[in-house]
């Protein structure tokens, strides 16, 4: 009956040993477990987390003013033909008044038979000057305007 009981007792000895070294699963989620509501997976905790540091980056961001976003566009205004006034066309394009419209540098660019086009650059805000309403409003000074093409437009 000795032997039988020290058989018993080395018996649970050796069960928490075991326990002990089935928790040292390198420590992964043992901590974040204590925060979690019980009965919540790896994926839905997963979730809340990215959930929170959503919200909470989306109120740091309501605490900063927005940027002002700006755009350099370089503009081809081509005229009707060789005798249109290109002076005239210049000072009408840049009596086009809007907010947030910057007229910048021009210059006359050869097309060809003597024809020229006016290039003409301008900062715009963005969320100010619509660059489509702005081609309308070139197009609509029919007297001297063919066309109008956007050359380039670059972000600020």
């Amino acid at each position: 009956a000795v032997v039988s009981t020290q058989s018993t007792a080395a018996k649970p000895a050796a069960k928490p040993v075991e326990k002990e070294e089935s928790d040292d699963d390198f420590g992964f989620g043992e901590s974040d477990e204590d925060d979690a509501p019980k009965g919540e997976s790896e994926m839905q905790k997963m979730k809340r987390l990215a959930a929170e540091k959503k919200a909470a980056d989306a109120a740091a961001k309501k605490d900063k003013p927005a940027p002002v976003l700006k755009s350099n566009v370089v503009l081809d205004i081509k005229p009707w033909d060789d005798e249109t006034d290109l002076q005239a066309m210049e000072k009408a394009v840049r009596a086009i008044k809007m907010d947030g419209l910057t007229w910048g540098d021009s210059k006359l660019v050869e097309i060809g038979f003597g024809i020229k086009k006016l290039r003409i650059s301008t900062c715009i805000i963005d969320e100010l000057v619509g660059l489509y309403d702005l081609e309308d409003n070139i197009t609509e000074l029919e007297d001297y305007v063919q066309s109008v093409d956007i050359v380039s437009h670059n972000k600020i």
